[in-house]
């Protein structure tokens, strides 16, 4: 990897967490995206389009509430993917290595939750002394360029070097320990699997989970039209649901009135 290349996928992770308007959260912070743009980066977008599904599938049922950040996979699937293009190791040995890379991730995260905090009252000032055409500096600027910061230099700097350690390391452990890495990595989706049923598998929604595993497994339909019938199904069943409340309603409303 060379010291651009490197300094892109800084440049990348930046982008995907950097919370700026169309980026982010929804689109580059998600690995299969930001693993399709390292690849890219690194001359090899179906490698990093095929390690970042597999990365994504741990990060199915990731959820942000409150500020919290229970793993960052926006990192996880930048040096997921550099890591497996450059080492030249397979989706599941790269997965089992950026799982605990999106884990060290949230250090980031954090620490801009707490410099945050600073440039809030900085704002603060800026509103005291009424000098409002300053507040965009606090609000965008300085949080922006501190982001960068703490962004692209490491990043850059564990994609560089990291790249070297992964090829010393295949060199060095051989076959059988890298089977072992496979074999984790592929156990590690079935959590994420997992992770995502908890949120899925209630009331109602268990028996559209059953009639989409039925439909997929036996219709030998693709996914656009299997994603058609679900929006379809979907729709239809808000409509049922919200002709139901409305009668509900009408129903005590008329009741209320004799």
């Amino acid at each position: 990897m060379s010291v651009l290349q490197a300094f892109l996928c800084g440049v990348l992770y930046y982008l995907a967490i950097g919370n700026m308007p169309f980026v982010g959260l929804w689109t580059l912070q998600r690995p299969l995206v930001c693993g399709l743009l390292t690849g890219v980066i690194l001359g090899h977008p179906l490698i990093g389009a095929m390690t970042g599904a597999s990365i994504n599938l741990v990060y199915l049922g990731f959820i942000s509430a409150g500020g919290s950040m229970p793993a960052d996979m926006a990192l996880s699937g930048i040096l997921g993917t550099a890591f497996a293009i450059t080492g030249h190791l397979d989706a599941k040995t790269a997965l089992s290595l950026a799982v605990p890379i999106g884990l060290l991730g949230t250090i980031v995260w954090y620490a801009r939750m707490t410099y945050g905090s600073i440039f809030t009252h900085l704002a603060d000032r800026y509103i005291e002394k009424e000098q409002y055409n300053k507040i965009w500096r606090a609000n965008v600027l300085y949080p922006q360029l501190v982001t960068a910061i703490i962004t692209i230099i490491p990043c850059g700097i564990a994609a560089y070097f990291g790249a070297s350690y992964i090829n010393g390391l295949v060199k060095v452990l051989g076959g059988t320990v890298l089977n072992i890495f496979k074999v984790i990595g592929g156990m590690i989706p079935a959590l994420g699997v997992a992770i995502t049923l908890q949120y899925i598998y209630k009331d109602d929604a268990k028996v559209f989970l059953f009639l989409g595993f039925v439909l997929a497994t036996y219709s030998k339909l693709g996914l656009l039209p299997l994603g058609v019938i679900a929006g379809l199904a979907a729709i239809i069943y808000m409509q049922v649901i919200g002709s139901k409340n409305k009668n509900e309603v009408s129903f005590e409303d008329g009741g209320d009135y004799e």
